[in-house]
């Protein structure tokens, strides 16, 4: 079975460069506008790695990753921040509730593609 991503963000541009960046992949992507979109689609899908933006509107990734962490089926997920908040105490905030990892916003697709891979298997689509 395709391993499956949730890519959390406001912004519909970035939700596309991650569609396109992912597409060579066997994974499916799933896609939500804010953190209360995306708890909903991770109840329903139960993805396996999550790319989570920090400042968004209705609920931002911080409350959702607080809230995946009080979820008993959801709160092993891991979970990447991607995310223009470079700072700090933003960073540690993530950390403490359970993010595995932290990217800024540029970001470089190979290292996107690094990090996730850590977390699941990223095997080329095979063209037949």
């Amino acid at each position: 079975m395709s391993p499956k991503i949730l890519s959390v963000d406001d912004s519909k541009t970035v939700r596309r460069l991650l569609a396109r960046l992912f597409e060579p992949f066997n994974c499916s992507l799933f896609e939500a506008a804010n953190g209360e979109e995306g708890l909903a689609v991770a109840a329903r899908e139960k993805p396996d790695l999550i790319l989570l933006d920090y400042n968004m509107p209705v609920m931002d990734g911080i409350t959702m990753l607080r809230r995946l962490h009080e979820d008993v089926e959801l709160r092993r997920t891991p979970v990447i921040m991607l995310t223009a908040e470079a700072g700090a105490k933003n960073i540690a905030t993530a950390a403490r509730l359970g993010a595995r990892d932290y990217i800024t916003k540029p970001f470089q697709d190979e290292l996107l593609l690094a990090k996730a891979a850590r977390v699941i298997p990223l095997v080329p689509r095979l063209n037949l």
